[in-house]
């Protein structure tokens, strides 16, 4: 696995930040069980396919909000500190698993 420069953000996130997150997780954790459940049933090919292109989106969007946090904490101070072309490096890595 990659070594990242950083363990931990940069300005740890709120209780709000964290409850938002978890949140949607915990909905897209739903989301993944009710696939389950269809699967389970033997439904209709595409309403499955609907509901996973959902589960995406909804992972895609949990990941830009991380992403938006990251650049505006992280990225920021690495950049303020001098350290921006390492951790702009790091975040493109990543942002490539993204169009995966």
């Amino acid at each position: 696995m990659e070594e990242f420069l950083h363990e931990q953000p940069i300005k740890p996130r709120s209780e709000n930040e964290k409850q938002k997150v978890m949140n949607r997780l915990k909905r897209i954790e739903g989301q993944v069980r009710g696939i389950q459940k269809m699967v389970e049933e033997d439904r209709y090919c595409v309403d499955i396919l609907v509901q996973i292109s959902a589960i995406q989106s909804a992972l895609k969007n949990v990941g830009f909000s991380v992403t938006e946090r990251h650049i505006n904490h992280c990225v920021k101070h690495a950049v303020e500190q001098g350290d921006g072309e390492e951790i702009i490096d790091e975040l493109m890595q990543v942002m490539k698993q993204f169009g995966k």
